[in-house]
């Protein structure tokens, strides 16, 4: 049995269709804000691997809040690193680039210098730093700009915003890889399985879609499948300021991700696949 904790993010809603049989622990059953009864919690349930796919991803409200988005993103997974070494099993943990400055332009190594330029991005990377810390057999595994048929996520606000607007202004000068929650699912089950059987493979991995793409680039795609006569202009991140900094670079090298047998999900496809569930194909 697999226990994840999260239960209507993107990725653990994804999780879901994939793992019928899996426990899935929402805020009800595990208030990772106040980090109650995590160990024990694991322990009572003895699953043969965790999976998590819980955090606090307010980036901006981070700023405020970042002894909260510590709590969630770094304590709450030292707890799940604790109980994961005590029963000997695999933890998958899933992170993201905004451990990373962004500087440059070539895609970030998973052995990378990391410098969040964040609230959101420290707490993630304390997390981090806790399982590689504490549990002997875990996966880090970055990833970045997830999209889904679920919850709040760029494509959806871009569908949205064209409901009203025929021509929005849109980021051009950050770019990354879209990845699809579907993808990063199947990632994390293909990841645990293969853990419980070769716990050498522990280590931070990287999984973004590909090609990389700007913002902007991505909502042009989003509008050309959807049909939706939209223009889009190029504009800088100055001209769209924020309370957090988000990084220019999220390009991420993926490379390692062969020693599970996994590439890198192609977005466009993932974008057609999400808009068919959404019912918004051209």
């Amino acid at each position: 049995m697999i226990l994840v904790f999260g239960s209507s993010g993107q990725v653990a809603t994804e999780l879901r269709e994939r793992l019928p049989d899996a426990v899935f622990l929402g805020r009800k059953q595990a208030d990772l804000a106040t980090g109650a009864d995590i160990c024990q919690t694991i322990e009572e349930a003895k699953p043969d691997a965790i999976i998590n796919a819980a955090a606090y991803t307010a980036v901006d409200k981070a700023e405020d809040e970042e002894h909260l988005a510590l709590k969630v993103n770094a304590d709450a997974p030292r707890m799940m690193a604790q109980s994961a070494a005590r029963l000997d099993i695999p933890l998958v943990h899933i992170s993201t680039d905004y451990v990373f400055d962004g500087a440059g332009d070539e895609p970030f190594a998973t052995d990378g210098k990391t410098g969040p330029l964040g609230a959101y991005g420290r707490t993630k990377l304390a997390g981090e730093k806790a399982i590689v810390d504490i549990a002997p057999n875990h996966v880090i595994l970055r990833t970045s700009w997830v999209f889904s048929a679920h919850g709040a996520n760029f494509l959806k606000t871009m569908l949205r915003l064209s409901e009203t607007r025929d021509r929005l202004t849109i980021v051009a000068d950050q770019v990354g890889g879209p990845t699809p929650a579907s993808a990063i699912a199947e990632a994390c089950e293909t990841i645990a399985s293969v853990l419980k059987d070769d716990p050498s493979k522990t280590g931070t991995y990287h999984f973004a879609g590909a090609p990389d793409v700007s913002w902007a680039d991505f909502a042009r795609e989003i509008f050309r499948q959807a049909g939706r006569k939209v223009s889009v202009e190029d504009i800088p991140t100055t001209a769209f300021p924020t309370p957090a900094k988000r990084p220019l670079n999220s390009r991420l090298d993926c490379r390692s991700l062969s020693a599970f047998g996994l590439e890198r999900p192609d977005w466009k496809a993932g974008v057609a696949d999400t808009l068919a569930k959404l019912g918004e194909t051209a």
